[in-house]
């Protein structure tokens, strides 16, 4: 889970050391203390406009480099850390205050060894200047103490826990905490409680990029429950025309679970050994699979990265479970290309002809056009992954032999695109249209039906490799 965390009134005691320093010099001036307790600290004193702004501007740079920590602050964003979590520390302090206020920060939080992934300065007198943060970088749940902040972040969206203090009760609208131990649990709470339930429908061993795709989805469990992993059929040269490389496909999954430290026991069920097209209509292990969990789930979605033909098999058999997932698939080509729209996860017309004409909500990312952009190289992986772990190591040189194999220097990670859709659709942009019908030759053919699906159009590949090789790093 990604969390942001505001530094002044929820890392440090902002407000209760400015009031302190405002006493003192209080004193100094008239000594006739606290005048109006219901005020804000600046209009507490009895001072004029530029009395209390000259002496403001003229402290506040020392008075933040002094700061103290609020009670259980390290202990808990550290634990938070320790729990997986990135923190991202956002603050308004980049608003003309400050000398350097990059630098004062970066040191005050390494004074008191504050852990955290990133940190984000912003312009405390825009208060949608968080909002955009939090939406840029996918931020779960941000702990701020500014209400008209917080009432930003969530007319933008953005789940937010108001830091309590005496200066911002006058809305009950934004869940209220008052300590971190409070945080702490809320946040292990909303964890377990939060999680997008999705099963990964995949042709393991068909490619290269499956195994980066079971990767990216293993290593994002802070945003997934990750109920099932299904294995698609497939059909090339890689595959034991016995049983349309379920085998193998069954094997590599598991042997990315390892590499991924992660126990891959009743959590990966074999699927079809043929396409519908070529006259399987069987029943298996990974079809009733996905009815059980659709049934019992409120919502499931179903990433398909394979030929779609668990996903159709399971509608066929149990229709009741369309109104309970939502598919999200990698296959066919855009509405742009007229002609055959043949590829790997396309294969199996039928299954994907049983698909749209069932009313189930879908998005389709189309492999040629959208994520064909998604190209890396051997040089690029060698650089980013090589060497990293045990993981980095297995996706790289499996990478090399697949790309040797079919003398090629460049290729896409179609197949990540469908985990990257689901953990930020801003990567994204997306058009709703008619489900278009399937010409003899596989090309799409537009109409006007009532049958509306989703269809990505375009996608931002520097994000979404950002996001999967700071992962693959970890």
């Amino acid at each position: 889970m990604k969390i942001g965390i505001d530094i002044d009134n929820v890392i440090s005691n902002f407000n209760d050391c400015l009031l302190e320093e405002y006493k003192k010099h209080d004193k100094e001036l008239r000594n006739n203390g606290i005048v109006n307790e219901k005020e804000y600290i600046h209009k507490m004193f009895d001072w004029s406009k530029e009395e209390e702004e000259t002496f403001y501007h003229e402290n506040i740079e020392r008075i933040a480099k002094n700061l103290n920590l609020i009670d259980g602050a390290k202990e808990y964003i550290t634990k938070l850390k320790e729990d997986g979590d990135e923190i991202y520390i956002i603050s308004g302090r980049d608003n003309g205050e400050y000398q350097e206020p990059l630098k004062m920060t970066e040191e005050w939080l390494e004074k008191y060894k504050i852990p955290y992934d990133s940190l984000i300065l912003t312009n405390s007198n825009d208060k949608h200047a968080k909002s955009v943060e939090c939406i840029k970088n996918n931020i779960d749940i941000m702990i701020e103490d500014s209400l008209s902040v917080c009432l930003d972040l969530k007319n933008s969206g953005v789940n937010v826990f108001i830091m309590d203090t005496p200066f911002n009760r006058k809305n009950t609208e934004i869940e209220r905490v008052s300590s971190w131990k409070e945080i702490y649990t809320k946040i292990s709470n909303y964890d377990n409680k939060e999680k997008i339930k999705v099963i990964l429908d995949t042709d393991t061993y068909n490619e290269c990029d499956d195994q980066f795709a079971l990767s990216y989805l293993l290593k994002s469990q802070d945003k997934f429950e990750i109920e099932a992993v299904t294995i698609a059929p497939f059909q090339n040269e890689r595959d034991t025309k016995k049983d349309s490389g379920i085998s193998r496909s069954y094997e590599e999954a598991q042997k990315v679970f390892k590499l991924c430290n992660e126990n891959s026991e009743n959590k990966i069920w074999k699927g079809a050994t043929n396409y519908i097209s070529k006259g399987y209509h069987g029943t298996n292990e990974a079809v009733d699979k996905i009815i059980e969990i659709a049934l019992k789930n409120e919502k499931t979605y179903l990433l398909g990265i394979g030929a779609i033909t668990n996903i159709a098999l399971a509608i066929q058999k149990e229709p009741k479970i369309i109104d309970k997932i939502e598919v999200i698939w990698l296959g066919g080509h855009t509405l742009l290309k007229k002609k055959n729209l043949h590829e790997a996860n396309f294969k199996d017309v039928e299954a994907v002809k049983i698909v749209f004409k069932a009313k189930v909500k879908l998005t389709i990312i189309p492999c040629k056009g959208v994520a064909s952009n998604l190209m890396t190289t051997v040089y690029e992986l060698e650089n980013k992954i090589k060497g990293k772990s045990e993981l980095g190591d297995f996706l790289y040189q499996n990478f090399v032999e697949y790309t040797t194999h079919k003398n090629k220097n460049r290729w896409p990670l179609w197949d990540i695109s469908v985990i990257a859709y689901m953990l930020n659709k801003d990567w994204f942009e997306t058009f709703e249209t008619n489900c278009p019908d399937i010409n003899e030759d596989t090309s799409y053919q537009r109409n006007s039906n009532n049958r509306i699906i989703t269809f990505v159009n375009y996608l931002d590949c520097d994000k979404i490799y950002e996001d999967l090789f700071k992962k693959l790093e970890k």
